[in-house]
């Protein structure tokens, strides 16, 4: 039979059982029958649904769904769910949460979209940072704050010792401004960030104000130990990185190289998993900005192919990053980025694509999706506009390439308001490949990856996402990451090693409420 001739039939039955449905009686047992197995293939076909659940794993589930509904039906009466509200209200909501409690419990596998400036929380940064000495500090009037350490100050601003403002204005009150310059956060979201173009503005301030503290040499590796050290905390066993490799200078004004920070990732991650034996590691994706030229993009690639084969264990590809609407599409470097593959012999460079980080739709912006996946993309970075291209979908699911879902930067950067209208949503409900991460935890306070985990699973997942739900995130964070196949074999040995006794510790501590 031809498949046209297939899909005739079906759709000639389907046609045929509706009409008896809607046309004779039928009973009110078959018509509840026949409703639970379309629920129970709902259920099914969701994230994780496919996945068995051993008898103590079921008992947790059971807790775990318990304090689900509870908070679900709580905002339901009190117009107070958190995947609802802006994330800056909803984070103290959601820090009382005992499902909250138990996602950070959770070993969550990896996290695969980080930003190098923005992966730890910002407390840390300006205690153990802009308390340094030599720090200065420029504040002109209509431009962003500056920070920078100097032996002796530029004359290219009006450099102030940040030492005598603590000592002027007190050191609390400047360090609550050194954190209204450093993050997003403000008492009303709506107010302060009208639009997507004012919150991206204000957004990358932030990331020019921290660049200063950060990429001073002797901050340098401590700030990536200390970020390590939060993912981990929060029971992440990996995390892969996309950093611009920017310069970073010395007190006596030196400069280092891009080779030599990504040695200094390499060496504070080697020095992190002596100490963390129980961690899977860290990979760099070194990234540009999509409104650079094409021959810079050409320098990158070229660049990225020498640390691809110079440091094969911790280099990952490439990406393009930055304000999508506004940035130059993929189309404009596709003569560069298919040049790798035109090289005598081809060279395999994987590519960690930004893509469709918009609401518009059939614009360069979200059609960068598609260019993505020609381009062999190992990932897709937000992919927010996929829903809108059934051959991307398509292409997507038939590749099996994720996408890095991030609901708590799409929420703040202005693109969704409600995460339960997420298009991820409904792309879970099918089971998608998705990954969650968090994007730029630092500078709206989330740190770490438990508070995007809670919004996906509450929000995103609705009330059919349980605790497969969650396991097969955990896994699936671990099987798309960049790693080769004998490290996601120790990782998969690892994690499970974590689940095992995540699943008794649950059981100890919650086990007086199964039934």
């Amino acid at each position: 039979m031809s498949q046209n001739a297939h899909v005739f039939l079906t759709t000639m039955c389907l046609s045929v059982a509706i009409y008896i449905i809607q046309t004779y009686a039928i009973d009110k047992g078959t018509y509840l029958k026949h409703r639970e197995a379309i629920l129970n293939k709902e259920r099914m076909e969701i994230t994780g649904g496919e996945i068995a659940l051993s008898a103590d794993e079921s008992k947790v589930n059971q807790i775990l769904m318990t304090f689900k509904i509870k908070e679900i039906e709580y905002g339901k009466q009190n117009n107070l769910f958190p995947p609802a509200m802006h994330f800056f209200k909803a984070k103290p909501l959601i820090e009382k949460s005992d499902v909250f409690r138990i996602i950070k419990a959770m070993p969550k596998g990896a996290a695969l979209h980080l930003h190098d400036v923005s992966l730890c929380d910002i407390d840390w940064l300006i205690k153990n940072a802009s308390y340094l000495p030599h720090v200065y500090v420029c504040q002109e009037e209509g431009a962003s704050m500056r920070l920078h350490y100097f032996d002796k100050p530029a004359t290219d601003c009006y450099w102030t010792p940040l030492k005598d403002w603590r000592s002027k204005y007190g050191k609390d009150v400047v360090d609550q401004w050194l954190l209204g310059n450093m993050t997003l956060l403000v008492d009303d979201p709506v107010k302060a960030y009208p639009n997507i173009d004012a919150v991206w503005k204000k957004f990358l301030d932030t990331l020019g104000v921290a660049d200063g503290l950060i990429f001073y040499a002797p901050i340098y590796k401590a700030y990536y130990y200390q970020a390590l050290q939060e993912f981990y905390d929060d029971n992440v066993q990996y995390i892969e990185v996309r950093t611009l490799l920017s310069n970073v200078y010395e007190l006596n004004g030196t400069i280092h190289d891009k080779e030599w920070v990504l040695k200094a990732y390499i060496d504070t991650l080697h020095q992190f998993m002596k100490d963390h034996p129980d961690f899977s590691g860290s990979k760099t994706i070194y990234s540009n900005t999509r409104f650079i030229e094409p021959s810079a993009v050409q320098d990158d690639i070229n660049l990225s192919i020498k640390f691809r084969n110079k440091y094969p264990d911790h280099f990952a590809g490439y990406d393009l990053v930055g304000q999508e609407d506004p940035g130059f599409p993929l189309t404009y470097y596709l003569d560069q980025l298919l040049s790798p593959s035109q090289m005598s012999p081809p060279v395999d460079l994987p590519y960690f694509f930004h893509a469709g980080e918009t609401d518009w739709y059939g614009t360069a912006v979200d059609i960068n999706i598609i260019d993505a996946l020609l381009l062999n993309t190992s990932r897709i970075g937000h992919g927010y506009a996929i829903n809108k291209h059934p051959e991307a979908l398509r292409m997507a699911r038939e590749s099996n390439t994720p996408i890095e879902v991030n609901p708590i930067s799409n929420q703040v950067l202005g693109l969704v308001t409600d995460l339960r209208n997420h298009p991820a949503s409904s792309l879970m409900g099918e089971g998608f490949p998705m990954v969650i991460s968090s994007d730029d935890p630092g500078v709206w306070g989330a740190r770490a990856l438990s508070y995007d985990f809670y919004e996906a699973f509450m929000g995103l997942g609705g009330e059919f996402a349980d605790l497969k739900t969650l396991k097969k995130l955990a896994i699936d964070s671990l099987h798309y990451s960049a790693m080769n196949l004998a490290e996601k074999q120790d990782a998969m040995r690892l994690w499970q090693k974590k689940w095992d006794m995540f699943i008794q510790s649950m059981l100890q501590e919650y086990g007086n409420l199964i039934k």
